[in-house]
């Protein structure tokens, strides 16, 4: 799996429209198979400190052959001479990873908790930790039954949506309506508002983003798996000063998710390219000690939660002390530090790199003391860090990624008809 660097490759107008243009630099002779353009390609991408070389070419090749990875190709296809258009296609994405594009962004899509979310910048990519924070979620979802909605599933707030990956992730894994019967429309109301359907006894999302592409983006991933009556989605600022109440169409939630931008002001110079030119810088600059936006959310928590809510948060690992001193900063506000999870990967990442944690915040609730001890809500410590560096955006007029390879398959079939 790429993991670190490979953090989304994007479409630009264009990627696909010089497909067949004439020969490039570091352009592969014709006649080369699957297996030793990915080699060709490996070694170029080294000689140019490309991180994860091989698994960029593998992706890319796998990609123009229609895989989504390289292992999963047939062996006769991995073999097999690769044609004229097959290369060109390859020396054109090719030459977008030379240029630091994440893969990602490239390919414009990516696999998140088994699903595939189109991708495109300068929207945040979705990191495979962040899958772990989606299974701590769930995790206490099934065995915490404090967290489940009176009428079956979760009411669920995610601040900072992105993607959706996290918001998509958790409602394709959660009920969609609790008690099996057919659909009926006395199960339906209607939000005046925001005219979204509201089906009872149904885990249940409202996705907020300030950045457009971002809204735009979950909404088309919604749309593609299906999710799209079981979120609302939309374009909030949660550092400014307004009422959260016309966010929470159905009242108070059960948990609040964000992946919140957390990067420390001072460490912002030092992401990797990938990550500097083409991802949204306000996805990861989290302010001077990364907690802007931790005690935005944080704040809010009395105005969104019901009483015996969580808060699961992704954040950097010398973010759990700063959390604990300004929650004793703030008496008033009625939540309590309850756990801290480790990444699988357990350690810093080498060279300095931040890492990142899970944090879950619960309310303390001293009028129902007991509640914490019966259903084993007891503060734990496990904690998680994982390594990274991503991408920021440089902006550009992106053609959707559905258009260009349209337009690449017309291409294709003219050049050599019948390979498609």
């Amino acid at each position: 799996m790429l993991r670190a660097l490979l953090s989304g490759l994007g479409w630009r107008k264009g990627i696909w429209g010089c497909a067949f243009s004439s020969w490039q630099p570091h352009q592969p002779p014709a006649g080369l198979s699957a297996t030793e353009v990915v080699s060709h390609w490996t070694v170029v991408f080294e000689e140019k400190g490309i991180p994860e070389a091989r698994e960029s070419s593998e992706y890319i090749v796998a990609h123009v052959l229609g895989a989504k990875t390289f292992q999963s190709l047939r062996p006769a296809l991995r073999t097999q001479p690769l044609t004229p258009w097959q290369l060109q296609c390859i020396q054109e994405l090719s030459s977008y990873r030379l240029q630091r594009m994440p893969v990602q962004y490239i390919l414009g899509e990516w696999d998140f908790q088994g699903l595939n979310l189109k991708m495109a910048p300068p929207v945040f990519i979705p990191r495979p930790e962040t899958e772990e924070l989606v299974e701590w979620v769930l995790e206490e979802v099934t065995q915490g039954p404090r967290v489940v909605g009176a009428e079956g599933g979760p009411l669920i707030l995610e601040v900072g949506c992105g993607s959706g990956a996290i918001s998509l992730s958790l409602l394709s894994r959660l009920p969609q309506r609790v008690g099996g019967g057919p659909w009926s429309p006395s199960l339906v109301s209607e939000h005046p508002a925001s005219h979204v359907p509201l089906f009872l006894g149904q885990s249940r999302v409202t996705a907020v983003d300030k950045g457009e592409a971002a809204i735009c983006l979950t909404h088309e991933n919604a749309q593609r798996l299906r999710l799209q009556d079981r979120i609302q989605i939309v374009p909030f600022d949660v550092t400014l000063v307004e009422s959260w109440a016309h966010l929470l169409p159905w009242g108070p939630v059960d948990l609040v998710v964000s992946n919140p931008p957390y990067v420390f002001h001072r460490d912002m110079e030092n992401l990797a390219p990938e990550i500097l030119r083409y991802e949204d810088p306000v996805a990861l600059d989290g302010g001077e000690e990364g907690m802007d936006i931790i005690t935005h959310i944080l704040a809010l928590a009395p105005q969104l939660l019901k009483d015996s809510g969580s808060i699961f948060l992704e954040v950097d690992p010398r973010h759990p002390e700063l959390v604990g001193s300004w929650l004793q900063s703030q008496p008033d506000l009625p939540l309590n530090l309850v756990a801290v999870r480790r990444d699988f990967r357990g350690r810093r990442w080498a060279g300095g790199w931040p890492s990142l944690a899970h944090e879950a915040l619960n309310p303390i609730m001293p009028a129902v003391p007991s509640l914490l001890s019966n259903h084993d809500w007891e503060p734990k410590i496990d904690c998680r860090t994982y390594p990274w560096c991503w991408s920021m955006k440089e902006k550009w007029t992106e053609t959707p990624h559905q258009e260009l390879m349209a337009k690449w398959k017309t291409e294709a079939s003219k050049q050599e008809p019948g390979r498609l």
